[in-house]
């Protein structure tokens, strides 16, 4: 392996290492997230979001798309959840669930709400 492909590993496994970041991959999970329902699940300034999700795109690891107004982000590969998956099962811990955030104001997020 050469030195490229260490630090290659070694910058995707510190993007995912902050603790907000991972918060923000495992709400993303599988699906199509807008920054207004991360806003509202976990409480956190817009700048602060838009800080840790310019980095994960940087790494490669989420992919944004414009919706209207919204922002949309995806994991660019579901085979990144299964790796943090793998190493809470190595650290002995379980992945907290995080529910959907009922404050959260986008078409999105109103279009679930009518459907549950």
């Amino acid at each position: 392996m050469n030195i490229s492909s260490v630090v290659k590993i070694s910058t995707l496994l510190q993007s995912i290492g902050h603790p907000a970041r991972l918060q923000i991959l495992l709400a993303i999970g599988d699906g199509d997230v807008c920054v207004c329902h991360l806003e509202a699940t976990f409480g956190w300034r817009q700048a602060y979001l838009s800080q840790h999700l310019m980095a994960l795109r940087k790494t490669g690891l989420v992919l944004s798309t414009r919706v209207g107004r919204n922002i949309h982000y995806r994991l660019t590969n579901r085979l990144y959840l299964d790796l943090i998956q793998r190493v809470a099962e190595l650290q002995g811990v379980e992945l907290p669930g995080l529910a959907p955030s009922l404050n959260c104001s986008c078409p999105n997020c109103k279009k679930e709400k009518e459907c549950a």
